[in-house]
């Protein structure tokens, strides 16, 4: 194994945060990573990561090598890409974005993306729950929300609102509600997986503000959501870029705006930014720049 090689292996350890996951990302075996963390370690005469049964942590020497690392490994990815320009892109690209989000934004990129490049194969992975990249071996994902505090880089490229729709027949019947104390009175239509319903927030004057919601109707997937919003049963909490085509057309109306809370940011997320294959940068680049341009983004 070269030097380089370990450099990599160490850095991603701690990207990674455990033995286990580095050799997940680099799709190694986990003796093989432990053995190149042992190596540099033996050879610098020096302990590099404290190991516990929970977690690992780098120490001063360590982290010291790691800054090193990084520039490292980053000017010699550099160099490979200058000399590689001319190489046709290859291989397998596996991405993730939320259901919706990715029906009507992301598969239009995916698919420009695919004619640029013909001898990339595309798997486009519909979920909205926030697959693990690595043991699902995803390359990108579009993540929306607060991102956890995790060894993913991210590159952000809009943001969306929580809106409260409701139609034109449902209000002219039931009335048009102006604060969250209203929302008591009316029919309230859910888009949630989880048994229990969620508390709806919003910012008054500054403060937050706790809705507990009695759906009237409760369902899996925003899209019924919208149907039911558009037929006249309810009020309903979609994402911004959810309800963007019914409010063009005016089949839903925008409520009580006053009282949103704080738009949600939208990311394009990759496990690492080490050694990164010339197709995942490739795409990281042509999303970043689609989504950054779409008007439903921002928010």
């Amino acid at each position: 194994m070269d030097r380089l090689d370990e450099l990599a292996i160490f850095v991603a350890i701690l990207e990674a945060g455990s033995l286990a996951g580095a050799a997940k990302r680099l799709r190694r075996s986990a003796p093989a990573v432990t053995r190149a963390l042992s190596g540099l370690e033996e050879r610098l005469g020096l302990r590099l990561i404290e190991r516990t049964t929970r977690n690992l942590a780098p120490t001063d020497a360590g982290r010291r090598l790691a800054e090193q690392a990084r520039r490292l490994l980053a000017d010699y990815d550099e160099a490979l890409a200058a000399t590689g320009t001319d190489r046709p892109l290859r291989g397998r690209l596996r991405v993730t974005a939320p259901v919706m989000f990715g029906r009507k934004h992301v598969t239009p990129l995916v698919l420009d993306f695919m004619r640029a490049f013909p001898d990339i194969r595309v798997e486009l992975v519909l979920s909205d729950g926030n697959l693990d990249l690595i043991e699902e071996e995803l390359d990108v994902a579009i993540r929306i929300g607060p991102l956890p505090d995790s060894g993913l880089v991210a590159r952000r490229v809009g943001q969306v609102g929580r809106y409260l729709v409701a139609s034109p027949a449902y209000l002219a019947r039931c009335g048009r509600p102006l604060m969250p104390e209203d929302l008591a009175g009316h029919d309230l239509i859910l888009s949630t997986a989880r048994p229990r319903p969620p508390d709806w927030r919003f910012l008054v004057d500054g403060r937050e503000r706790v809705v507990r919601v009695t759906p009237r109707l409760s369902v899996s997937h925003i899209e019924p959501a919208l149907l039911a919003a558009r037929d006249g049963h309810g009020i309903a909490r979609p994402l911004s870029y959810q309800a963007a085509d019914d409010l063009a057309a005016g089949t839903l109306v925008r409520l009580m705006p006053h009282t949103e809370p704080a738009p949600l940011p939208v990311h394009v997320v990759v496990p690492t930014a080490r050694l990164m294959p010339g197709r995942v940068r490739a795409f990281l680049d042509h999303a970043v720049d689609g989504l950054s341009a779409l008007a439903v983004l921002r928010g």
